[in-house]
């Protein structure tokens, strides 16, 4: 072996989930608040629009509610960052101050917080960590990246990066630093994931105002040759690909219209949602089963899932045809019913919130899927 292969050999390391870390908004909606909230826009709608509506030139609105929502999400709440403007039928959005430079930004502040914590339980310190990935789906700025500021605010000496894969950026980001760790060239990144996914949402659409919440993850992700005794061995990840405009958000600095203003509806998440559960459950599923086989893994002899927390209906019918029977809450445990969606932050919730119970040996699979489409697939291994 020569030199430079040497080297390479001696630097190659082995990655593993050494500790998650989760920020939760003190604040919450249920289901109950939020319908009645949206039902008296609705009215108001239909009340100054009464002339136009007789007459077939305006649409009527109709009414939300609470059974329709657990019907076709599985939602029963979620926490916000931002509850009052949101059921303000004037106003239904959130509304954060703009904080001047100086301050630390909202998204870089909860991911700070979700990121000391992963820490703490890991027994590290900032001067472990080499590197900070900022994986989100939405990002309140587009530079100075939000990693780079999270990465000041922790005094964590490296770099660090941005990065947008949709729901999936939680779990492209942790293939990405198992591979830093892998290459050698980082020994301890945190995979850090603030999801303020109320501010892209559309209040006022019966058919998705349920959806979003806002939440942060942290996920440290080491070599193993230093992590805690009691971490998640990363067996192997898959990630995949396929362009879709059925889940879509047209907002950017090319067309800065205000998300309120008139027309400005796909400036906002608009989804074809029957189009996305019927093409993306086979799509998850099999890229599962392929990986499962690749790493000879057991598919079927998974002990727990930790899917994307999206709709409860596509991830009972993913977990069975992982698992080959219709899986229980230990075996895909749920937190859709109280956080909603978080997009990518959703499987690591599951994961920080429904992992700490397996035993040394026990195998799972952390797996997101969303737009782009895009989809990932981590799987682990308990050692204890």
């Amino acid at each position: 072996m020569d030199d430079i292969a040497s080297t390479q050999a001696a630097l190659t390391g082995h990655p593993v989930i050494s500790a998650t870390g989760l920020f939760t908004p003190d604040e919450s909606i249920t289901n109950e608040e939020l319908v009645a909230s949206f039902n008296e826009f609705v009215d108001r709608h239909n009340a100054a629009h009464a002339d136009a509506i007789s007459a077939g030139e305006v649409e009527a609105l109709s009414h939300s509610s609470v059974e329709f929502i657990e019907k076709a999400s599985g939602i029963k709440a979620r926490h916000v960052m931002s509850k009052a403007p949101i059921l303000d039928p004037d106003t239904m959005g959130p509304r954060l101050d703009e904080r001047p430079d100086h301050e630390t930004s909202i998204m870089a502040e909860i991911g700070v917080i979700a990121a000391r914590q992963a820490l703490d339980r890991a027994g590290r310190s900032p001067e472990d960590v080499d590197a900070v990935l900022c994986a989100a789906s939405n990002m309140q700025r587009a530079y100075p990246a939000m990693a780079i500021e999270i990465q000041q605010e922790l005094g964590i000496d490296g770099f660090g990066f941005d990065m947008n894969v949709a729901c999936s950026s939680a779990t492209f980001g942790l293939q990405t630093a198992a591979d830093y760790i892998r290459a050698g060239n980082a020994k301890s990144v945190l995979v850090v994931s603030p999801e303020i996914t109320s501010g892209h949402l559309n209040w006022r659409d019966r058919d998705s105002h349920f959806i979003f919440g806002d939440v942060a993850t942290a996920v440290l992700v080491e070599d193993s040759a230093i992590a805690p005794a009691e971490h998640w061995d990363i067996l192997g990840t898959k990630l995949k690909t396929v362009f879709s405009n059925n889940i879509r958000n047209n907002f950017g600095f090319l067309n800065r219209a205000h998300p309120e203003s008139e027309g400005a509806a796909d400036k906002l998440f608009v989804q074809e949602g029957r189009k996305v559960f019927k093409e993306v459950v086979p799509l998850v599923a099999q890229m599962i089963l392929d990986e499962a086989d690749r790493l000879k893994v057991d598919a079927a002899g998974l002990r727990r899932m930790w899917l994307h927390q999206a709709n409860a209906g596509m991830n009972r019918l993913i977990a069975q045809r992982v698992l080959g029977h219709e899986a229980n809450e230990d075996e895909s445990p749920t937190v859709l019913d109280t956080y909603g969606n978080t997009s990518s932050a959703g499987s690591i919730i599951a994961f920080h919130l429904n992992s700490d119970d397996l035993v040394d040996g026990d195998t799972g699979l952390i797996c997101s899927f969303g737009a782009g489409y895009s989809a990932g697939a981590v799987f682990v291994r308990k050692v204890a």
